[in-house]
């Protein structure tokens, strides 16, 4: 699991290769990561958007953008937790991500809270593409 702390924000990420929604002789390769938010700050937060940078083994980058989180944008006051899950699928055998959240406090402050880089593998070895 990789973690990271951005002004009392802790994200953490936990991902798995789902091998069963994945065909690596088709180039088709899918993982499930798992991400949880926890404000361990005084003051509430609220995910406004976020920010992803996805980069396959051939290094395409592929940037996702958009409000709040698994469809909501969820106000988390001191203490609280968010988890949700979502998917990330690649036309490699790895890949890695890169990303931050925007968050709004309850005194009204932009935050841009950080997303613990993580790497995505499975057991497939990367064939160069032609």
């Amino acid at each position: 699991m990789e973690s990271i702390t951005t002004d009392e924000v802790e994200v953490r990420v936990e991902t798995r290769f789902l091998d069963e929604h994945s065909s690596p002789s088709e180039d088709q390769f899918v993982w499930a990561y798992d991400i949880e938010i926890v404000n361990h700050g005084a003051i509430e937060v609220q995910i406004i958007s976020r920010y992803w940078t996805i980069t396959n083994a051939d290094g395409a980058v592929e940037v996702v953008n958009g409000p709040g989180v698994a469809g909501k944008q969820p106000v988390l006051a001191s203490g609280e937790r968010f988890s949700y899950q979502s998917a990330a699928p690649l036309d490699t055998a790895s890949g890695i991500m890169v990303g931050h959240y925007v968050m709004r406090t309850g005194d009204n402050r932009l935050l841009k809270v950080a997303i613990p880089p993580f790497s995505l593998d499975s057991p497939y070895e990367d064939r160069p593409h032609h």
